[in-house]
C-alpha cells in the first residue's frame, strides 16, 4: 500500500512538472479562456444645515428639557406641488442608473509565472441643506436631537405628522428597544410646548401626530392611524417582526408612507416627517430615485438612524445561528457603499472582501437623502455584537477630523458616472475596479477554507481554484501595469478622495500577485507532500494568511526563476506603497486599510481543521438578511 502510494506520488509529481514546462513553452500562445476547458490531469492544471456638512459628533444634553430654544435648520426650498412596497417604487426615472458592463480581456501567464514575467503581461429640485452625518454616542443622544428638530419644525405653525420606518432585521432588535426606551423624552419635552403654546389637549390638536410602519420584503402598519398616545406607540415598537426573507426594501417603504401620509398631513395643516431606522442601505436602489423626488415634493425631511458604510463596498457579514443545531452562520448584509459606485478594489487577493471597515460616512442612498430632504444622517455607534469587523468606534472621532476633505461626492449616479468618465485618471480606475469584481466574475473566487480532507477530494477541488489563481494573477498583472499607466495623471487630479482611491489601488494589485504566488506555492507543496493530518478527527484543509512567508522549494525556483530573495523584493515593493498610502492620508479609512493589509500578510499555508458534517444536513432557510 506504502509503495502504491509513494507510486502515485511520484507519478503525480512528475505529471505536475511536465504540465508546468509544457506550459511555459507555450506562454506565447496563451489566451483568455474559461480554465474548464483545459484539458484536466493534475492539481496544476486547472487551475440641507447650518452644521458642518459631514460627520459633526454630537454631545447633545440628553435630559428633559424646559426650553423652546431650537436651533437653525434645513428645509427644502422648493415645494414641488396595497402593502407591497415595490409597487410605488420600482419604477426608475432614469434608464442608466447602473453602471454598464466591462469585459475584461487579460492574458494568463503560465503556471508559477516569475514577477519579471507577471510586469510583462499587464492591462432637480432646490437648494436644501440637510445633515449628512452626526455621530452621536447613542440612541438618547439621537432621540433628543430629534426633540430639537422637531420642536424647531413647529415653529413653523404647524402641527406634525411623524412616520417612523423601522429596519425589520434581525439585527435591529436590540435598536428598537432602546428606542422605545427612549420614547418618552419626545412626548415629555413637547408637552411642554404644547402647555406654553396653549394648545387644546384634544388628541386631533395634538403639536404631534405618529404613525409606526416597519419593512422588510414588504411594509407593516403598526399603528391603524396617527397617535399621540404613547403606549400605543411603544407597543407598535414591541410587535415588530423580524422578516425572514432578510430583504430590506427602504426606498418602496418611503414611497409608500409619503403617498399615504402626505394629503393626510395637508388636510391637517401638518407637517410631514420621516424617521428610518435601518443598520442596512436598503435592497431596492433602482427605486431611490423616485422616492428622493418624492420626499422632495412633499417637502418630508428624512431623519435616518443608521451606522456607517463599509469603506468602498456594498457588504458586510453578521453573525446568525440556526435553530436546528445551533450552527453559527456567516449572512451577507447591504450596508455600503458610501459612494455612488464603489470607488475601491472590491478583491482581497483571493475573492470578495470579509472585512467590515467603517467607510467614516454613512451609505450613499441614506445620507443623500438626509442631505436633499433636509433632514439628518445620524451615524450611530458601531459596535454591534455580530458584526464580522476589523475596527472599533473608539477609532472614528478622530478619524473624521481628517476625512472632511475626502468627502464623497452625493450627486445622482448619472452625474457622479458622467464627472467619473470625463477624467481618464478616474475612468482608468474604475475600470480596474470593475475588472476585479468577483461579484461580478465569479471564477475570481479562490476558496480559502474546507478544502476536502483526502487527497483525492483535495486534488479533484484544488485543480479548480489553482487554474481560478493563474488567471487572477494575469489580471492583476494587467491592473497594475493600466494603474502604472496613469501614474503622471495623479498630480493633476483634483480630489483627495480620487488619489487616495489610486493610491490603495496600485498598493493592493502588486501584495495581492505576493498573494497570490503563495497561494500557488502552497498548493504545489501541499498537493506534492500531502502530509497525514496529525489529529484523527480533522477533516478538511484550509488555508490561513500569514506575515511569514512560504520560500518555494527548490524545483519550484528552477521552474519559476523566483527565489526567496525575489519574493521579499516584491513583498517591500507593495510595503513601501502601503507605507506610502498611510503617510499620505493618515486617519482615514485608505490608511486604515492599507495597514489592515501589511497586518494581514502575505503568506500562505494549509492546516488541517474540523469541519462539522451537520452544516451539510441544515434543512431550515437561512435568512437572507
Amino acid at each position: 500500500m506504502r509503495q502504491k502510494r509513494e507510486a502515485s506520488a511520484l507519478i503525480t509529481s512528475l505529471a505536475v512538472h511536465l504540465f508546468i514546462l509544457a506550459a511555459l513553452f507555450m506562454v506565447q500562445y496563451a489566451v483568455v479562456q474559461k480554465i474548464e476547458e483545459i484539458d484536466i490531469q493534475t492539481v496544476f492544471e486547472e487551475q440641507e444645515r447650518q452644521q458642518p456638512e459631514f460627520n459633526s459628533t454630537l454631545d447633545a444634553e440628553t435630559e428633559i428639557s424646559n426650553s423652546l430654544a431650537a436651533i437653525a435648520g434645513g428645509v427644502a426650498t422648493d415645494a414641488i406641488g396595497g402593502n407591497e412596497v415595490n409597487n410605488n417604487a420600482r419604477k426608475s426615472i432614469e434608464d442608466t442608473t447602473k453602471p454598464k458592463d466591462t469585459d475584461f480581456q487579460a492574458n494568463i501567464p503560465a503556471p508559477l509565472p516569475g514577477f519579471e514575467e507577471m510586469g510583462d503581461q499587464l492591462e432637480d429640485g432646490g437648494e436644501v441643506n440637510g445633515e449628512t452625518g452626526a455621530a452621536v454616542s447613542g440612541y438618547p443622544v439621537a432621540m433628543s436631537r430629534m426633540t430639537d428638530e422637531l420642536r424647531r419644525l413647529m415653529r413653523e405653525g404647524k402641527g406634525l405628522l411623524v412616520v417612523w420606518l423601522f429596519d425589520e432585521s434581525d439585527s435591529m432588535q436590540n435598536d428598537q428597544k432602546m428606542i422605545r426606551d427612549e420614547f418618552h423624552k419626545i412626548y415629555e419635552e413637547l408637552r411642554i410646548v404644547e402647555e406654553q403654546g396653549k394648545r387644546a389637549a384634544k388628541n386631533q390638536d395634538a403639536p404631534i401626530l405618529t404613525a409606526m410602519h416597519s419593512f422588510g420584503k414588504g411594509i407593516t402598519d403598526l399603528t391603524k392611524k396617527p397617535t399621540s398616545n404613547e403606549n400605543v406607540i411603544k407597543a407598535a415598537i414591541n410587535n415588530i417582526k423580524v422578516d425572514k426573507s432578510g430583504e430590506e426594501n427602504m426606498s418602496g417603504a418611503i414611497s409608500y408612507v409619503i403617498d399615504k401620509y402626505s394629503t393626510i398631513a395637508n388636510r391637517g395643516n401638518r407637517r410631514l416627517i420621516l424617521v428610518i431606522v435601518s443598520d442596512e442601505s436598503g435592497d431596492d436602489g433602482e427605486a431611490f430615485d423616485l422616492t428622493l423626488v418624492k420626499a422632495k415634493k412633499a417637502r418630508a425631511p428624512c431623519y435616518i438612524l443608521g451606522r456607517e458604510s463599509i469603506f468602498g463596498y456594498p457588504y458586510a457579514r453578521v453573525r446568525w445561528k440556526d435553530s436546528q443545531f445551533g450552527l453559527t452562520h456567516w449572512l451577507q448584509i447591504r450596508r455600503g457603499p458610501e459612494t455612488a459606485y464603489p470607488e475601491s478594489l472590491q478583491y482581497d487577493g483571493l475573492h470578495g472582501r470579509w472585512d467590515a471597515q467603517s467607510a467614516g460616512f454613512g451609505p450613499y442612498e441614506q445620507v443623500r437623502l438626509a442631505k436633499e430632504s433636509g433632514g439628518i444622517f445620524f451615524i450611530l455607534p458601531s459596535e454591534e455584537e455580530n458584526l464580522v469587523t476589523t475596527q472599533h468606534g473608539e477609532e472614528r472621532k478622530f478619524r473624521f477630523e481628517a476625512i472632511r476633505e475626502y468627502a464623497p461626492d452625493l450627486v445622482s449616479r448619472n452625474e457622479y458616472a458622467q464627472d467619473r468618465n470625463e477624467s481618464e485618471f478616474r475612468r482608468t480606475i474604475w475600470d480596474v475596479i470593475v475588472k476585479l469584481n468577483p461579484h461580478r466574475d465569479k471564477d475570481l473566487y479562490i476558496r480559502e477554507h474546507w478544502y476536502q480532507g483526502d487527497e483525492e477530494g483535495f486534488r479533484e477541488e484544488a485543480k479548480i481554484y489553482f487554474g481560478r489563481a493563474l488567471r487572477a494573477m494575469g489580471m492583476l498583472n494587467e491592473a497594475n501595469k493600466t494603474l502604472d499607466s496613469i501614474k503622471d495623471l495623479r498630480d493633476t487630479e483634483t480630489s483627495q478622495r480620487w488619489k487616495a482611491n489610486y493610491d490603495l489601488a496600485a498598493a493592493q494589485v502588486l501584495a495581492y500577485r505576493v498573494r497570490l504566488f503563495q497561494y500557488l506555492l502552497a498548493m504545489d507543496q501541499h498537493a506534492k507532500n500531502y502530509p497525514e493530518p496529525k489529529n484523527p478527527k480533522s477533516n478538511r484543509w484550509n488555508l490561513r494568511r500569514t506575515k511569514q512567508m512560504l520560500p518555494p522549494d527548490e524545483e519550484q525556483v528552477k521552474i519559476t526563476k523566483v527565489d526567496m530573495n525575489e519574493l521579499n523584493n516584491q513583498l517591500a515593493l507593495a510595503t513601501n506603497r502601503f507605507r506610502q498610502v498611510i503617510f499620505k492620508h493618515r486617519g482615514t479609512p485608505w490608511a486604515y486599510r492599507a495597514k489592515y493589509e501589511m497586518d494581514q500578510g502575505f503568506g500562505m499555508e494549509f492546516f488541517e481543521t474540523f469541519r462539522d458534517p451537520r452544516y451539510d444536513e441544515v434543512t431550515v432557510e437561512l435568512p437572507k438578511q
